[in-house]
């Protein structure tokens, strides 16, 4: 595990988030959008729908038909427009207006699961919840033997055991990043990964 933390590391520093935010209310709506999109997908369409409802309190009373217009292209439009309203009127009537710090509180948000809750936590607050454990995650953490579950909740209990708690969420984007470059869930470009060394993947191309 040191050595996998190390070679990501030397590969990904300055490892971030891809979702485009400027603060924790901003990141929530896009985490919540990004579910079955592209983190590009999430970022075209989420400045116009930032632009007019800048805040948790205006998003609540928007013109759902509206809001679904402008996240259409994200998919599962309907859905998503009634979590995201619904976590910005939960967020204004029971938090102040600010997204909350804690697990616990997080998930009573309308739309939002473990997954979301730690991308929030650890990228707008700092805070390690836990391990975002999204598709590359999984496969990556299969692949190099760090979980033999297919669960995301259990790979993401197996990961906290070995990695370090202050690692936690560079770790999460480091592997992300490292799935959409190299570690490819069709053709893993094993050559070109400073980890094939570590790696007994069985499919692995090289």
């Amino acid at each position: 595990m040191r050595a996998i933390l190390a070679g990501l590391d030397r590969a990904y520093p300055d490892a971030t988030c891809a979702l485009h935010h400027r603060d924790a209310f901003e990141l929530l709506v896009a985490t919540i959008l990004s579910a079955q999109s592209t983190d590009v997908g999430v970022n075209k369409a989420t400045p116009a729908l930032f632009a007019k409802y800048p805040t948790p309190e205006k998003l609540a009373h928007a013109n759902p038909l509206d809001v679904e217009q402008m996240i259409h292209s994200t998919g599962f439009f309907r859905n998503k427009t009634k979590s995201i309203m619904g976590a910005g009127k939960k967020i204004a009537e029971e938090f102040g207006g600010k997204v909350p710090k804690t697990m616990e509180e997080m998930l009573t948000l309308p739309g939002v699961a473990r997954k979301t809750a730690n991308v929030v936590l650890g990228t707008a607050y700092g805070i390690p919840s836990g391990v975002v454990v999204d598709t590359h995650v999984q496969r990556l953490s299969q692949r190099l033997d760090l979980s033999k579950n297919d669960d995301p909740k259990k790979i993401e209990q197996d990961l906290m055991g070995i990695i370090p708690q202050e690692k936690w969420i560079l770790f999460s984007h480091q592997l992300i990043w490292h799935g959409r470059r190299v570690c490819q869930a069709r053709k893993p470009r094993c050559l070109e990964c400073n980890l094939e060394k570590l790696c007994y993947s069985k499919d692995k191309t090289a």
